[in-house]
């Protein structure tokens, strides 16, 4: 991510203090959580694809700094809020919110990050980026709702995963590049173009996140975990749909019933990789990456989209 840091770099330094000014509370407590939150932000990823799209289409604004804002504090209250379904203790090798100050406080902390990001725009009357972004945590509601259904029977198609992740993953980076392309971009085909373009990135992320559940490398959550979770991801559907009816039924019983056995978890790890599944799901990961290369390449050549080029690789070239 060099390139795209060296050429936003001021940029970024100016969101930072706007999204800190963002998140100020008068509530003592309030406050408190904030700063901590605060302090152990991620990689910012969506931030940048926001004001790198932003970029592509003009000088950065005031508008896009409050669409980076508003994307990182809606994204920051679906962290809140899935720590608490997930029972997750830990978020980027620190404690959570919930597991510092208990489920009630972490509710209230994410209403207040999604609340926030509404009047952001709302009191500047930045309408079309609400709109988009509404939209957005419409969507990833949605998706998870829709993995929690289908997760019960462990019977899931490939399509209908697809339309999970791009609910509760996809929505939001496509959300991300369109908010920005609005403050920049009068034609709204270029808008839709790059939502577009989110959307596929988003994709691959979601598609080389759940190949980490199958490899060695720390990334801040066990091998395994998604199994242990019942989460049917694209590899171990892959699995499921081309192996014999008998080591079907063999590794549904122990995703059902087994799931915390790590001999067991282990031997669907092994089961997945032996018959495929990691090399498919690479493959499906890497073709969303090209889609969303040749979308950008329909923009004209420019430093700034070769920083949305090095974003889009880092996506699944990254080891955590």
């Amino acid at each position: 991510m060099k390139l795209a840091k060296q050429v936003i770099s001021a940029e970024l330094v100016l969101f930072e203090a706007h999204f800190r000014e963002a998140v100020k509370s008068r509530v003592a407590l309030l406050d408190r959580i904030m700063q901590y939150i605060v302090k152990r932000k991620g990689k910012q990823l969506r931030p940048m694809f926001v004001l790198l799209c932003a970029r592509l289409g003009g000088d950065i604004n005031d508008s896009s700094y409050r669409a980076a804002s508003l994307v990182e504090l809606l994204h920051t209250a679906t962290l809140v809020h899935d720590d608490v379904v997930d029972e997750a203790l830990e978020r980027r090798g620190l404690f959570s919110i919930n597991a510092i100050w208990k489920n009630k406080i972490a509710v209230l902390v994410g209403d207040y990050l999604l609340s926030k990001g509404l009047l952001l725009s709302l009191n500047n009357k930045d309408y079309l980026v609400l709109q988009v972004l509404s939209e957005a945590v419409k969507l990833m509601s949605e998706g998870e709702l829709l993995q929690i259904e289908k997760a019960r029977n462990l019977n899931l198609q490939e399509s209908v995963y697809y339309e999970i992740i791009n609910g509760k993953t996809a929505s939001l980076l496509a959300s991300a590049c369109a908010a920005g392309a609005s403050t920049t971009f009068e034609d709204p085909a270029q808008i839709e173009k790059l939502r577009s373009f989110g959307e596929k990135v988003g994709m691959a992320f979601q598609i080389k996140d759940d190949l980490f559940d199958y490899g060695s490398t720390n990334i801040g959550k066990p091998t395994g975990n998604d199994i242990k979770e019942k989460k049917l991801t694209l590899p171990l559907i892959y699995t499921l749909n081309n192996c014999s009816p008998a080591i079907k039924r063999q590794l549904i019983y122990i995703i059902k019933n087994e799931n915390t056995n790590k001999e067991k978890v282990q031997f669907v790890i092994d089961t997945v990789v032996a018959s495929g599944g990691i090399a498919y799901a690479k493959a499906k990961m890497e073709s969303f990456r090209d889609e969303a290369l040749a979308i950008l390449h329909e923009f004209p050549d420019s430093t700034i989209r070769q920083a949305l080029e090095e974003l889009v690789l880092y996506t699944t070239d990254r080891e955590y």
